[in-house]
C-alpha cells in the first residue's frame, strides 16, 4: 500500500481496491499558518472514502463534499458533530442528496459500509477516534484523541483527560494494528510524548506516523532521541515535509 502524507492530520492510504483519506481540509483554513499539502487525483474507477473524525478547521473542510462530482464512488464517514442541516448546505450550494453518500458516526459504535468494518473510539476532545479493517489491513486514525495535558489547567482536568484517553485505547487490546496515525503536538510543551508514549507502550502497531505536529516535524526526531526502547523508534514514521510519500 501507499501512505501520503498530505499535511497536519491528513494521511491518504492507498489500497489494491480502495482509497481512504483522513481529516482532510484546505491549507489555507487555519489562522496563523499556511498547509502546502495536496490531495492526489484519485482513479475514478476505485471506491474513495473521505474520513473527518470531528468538525473542528483543522480536520474537517466542506469542501470534501464537492468531490462527489468528480469522483462517482466516493463515500463520507463524518464524526455526527459535523452537523450538515438541509438550511446549511443549501446556503452553501451543495446539494441534500449529498446525504445518501454520508455515514454519521458516534463514539464506542461498530459500523460496516461496503467492506469496510469501523470501530469508533471516544475522542478526549471533540468527536472520534477511528479503527478500521479491510482488504486485510488494519487501521488507526485518532482525529484529536490524545492526552491533552495543559500546564496550569489542574489535576482534576489534566487527571480526567488522561483517564479518558486510556479508557479509549484499551478498545484497541489485543489488535495488531498494521498503520496507525497519532498526535505528537508540540503545543503541550514537557507533555508533548505523553500521549505517544502511552499508545506505544499498550497498543501493538506496525507502523505509526506522528501527526498533529504543527509542521514542526522534528518532533519526531527529538521523541526517537528520549526513547530508549529501540523496539518503539523503528516503529515510527520519520516524517519531513508535506505531501511525502511512504510505500508500505
Amino acid at each position: 500500500m501507499r501512505v501520503i502524507f498530505v499535511h497536519h492530520s491528513c494521511f491518504v492510504v492507498e489500497l489494491k481496491e480502495k482509497t481512504l483519506v483522513f481529516d482532510y481540509f484546505d491549507g489555507e483554513r487555519v489562522n496563523g499558518y499556511h498547509f502546502t499539502g495536496k490531495l492526489p487525483e484519485f482513479d475514478r474507477e476505485k471506491p474513495l472514502y473521505f474520513f473527518a473524525s470531528h468538525r473542528h478547521q483543522d480536520h474537517f473542510d466542506l469542501e470534501i463534499l464537492r468531490f462527489c462530482g468528480r469522483y462517482p464512488k466516493i463515500h463520507y464517514i463524518l464524526s455526527k458533530d459535523i452537523r450538515l442541516g438541509s438550511a446549511y448546505l443549501k446556503r452553501n450550494k451543495i446539494s441534500a442528496d449529498i446525504k445518501e453518500r454520508i455515514t454519521f458516526v458516534t463514539a464506542n459504535q461498530e459500523y460496516t459500509v461496503a467492506d469496510l468494518k469501523i470501530e469508533t473510539l471516544r475522542s478526549t476532545d471533540e468527536g472520534v477516534a477511528f479503527y478500521i479493517e479491510t482488504e486485510g489491513v488494519r487501521l488507526y486514525h485518532a482525529g484529536d484523541l490524545h492526552n491533552w495535558r495543559f500546564e496550569g489547567a489542574g489535576e482534576l482536568v489534566n487527571g480526567k483527560m488522561e483517564s479518558g484517553y486510556k479508557a479509549a485505547l484499551r478498545r484497541l487490546e489485543g489488535k495488531h494494528i498494521n498503520l496507525a496515525f497519532v498526535v505528537l503536538d508540540g503545543r503541550l510543551g514537557m507533555h508533548t510524548n505523553r500521549g505517544l508514549d502511552y499508545f506505544m507502550q499498550h497498543v501493538n502497531a506496525d507502523f505509526i506516523f506522528p501527526m498533529h505536529l504543527w509542521q514542526e516535524y522534528g518532533l519526531i526526531a527529538d521523541y526517537k532521541k528520549m526513547c530508549s526502547n529501540a523496539r518503539y523508534t523503528e516503529r515510527i514514521v520519520d516524517i519531513s515535509r508535506e505531501n511525502e510519500v511512504f510505500e508500505i
